[in-house]
């Protein structure tokens, strides 16, 4: 009789613990608001504080460039040279675990002629984290397996 009350024991606990593993990994029906990224970027003008381009420190390319995200998708990187090119946030298609990977901020140059500082830039992002003054984004290559790392901050 002890031998099967232990084992019902044992049993209710495997049980119990191989049900609180199980979760809902279904990121297709994410929840994740753009919208208020979207209201962050849009308001004021913003900077480069971290471009590490999979793990040189190339944030001095971009450091002397103020970018203005506009409502309307136009994406402008102004200094002597101006780029231009569009942005967008959106739900993010990935499969991934971390949810708050469940966001990409899209970046995308078209103008001039694609260079380094365009391609460097455009790829579609997943934002790490953010706030009224900081987005943090990166991006794991598919390619090579690189990780980059873009950081704005508001001027």
């Amino acid at each position: 009789m002890k031998k099967f009350k232990l084992f019902s024991i044992l049993s209710l606990l495997f049980v119990l613990n191989v049900a609180s593993m199980c979760s809902n990994d279904d990121n297709s029906n994410s929840t994740a608001n753009p919208t208020p990224v979207v209201n962050t970027v849009t308001s004021g003008t913003w900077r480069i504080t971290l471009y590490d381009d999979n793990g040189v420190n190339e944030t001095n390319n971009y450091s002397n460039y103020i970018f203005t995200f506009n409502s309307n998708g136009v994406l402008t990187a102004s200094n002597s040279t101006s780029y231009n090119g569009t942005w967008s946030v959106t739900t993010s298609t990935s499969n991934d675990d971390n949810p708050d990977n469940d966001l990409d901020f899209n970046i995308a140059f078209v103008a001039p002629a694609p260079n380094s500082f365009t391609d460097d830039l455009t790829d579609d992002w997943e934002i790490v984290s953010y706030t009224a003054t900081k987005i943090e984004l990166i991006d794991v290559s598919g390619g090579n397996g690189g990780t980059d790392y873009l950081t704005f901050e508001k001027n």
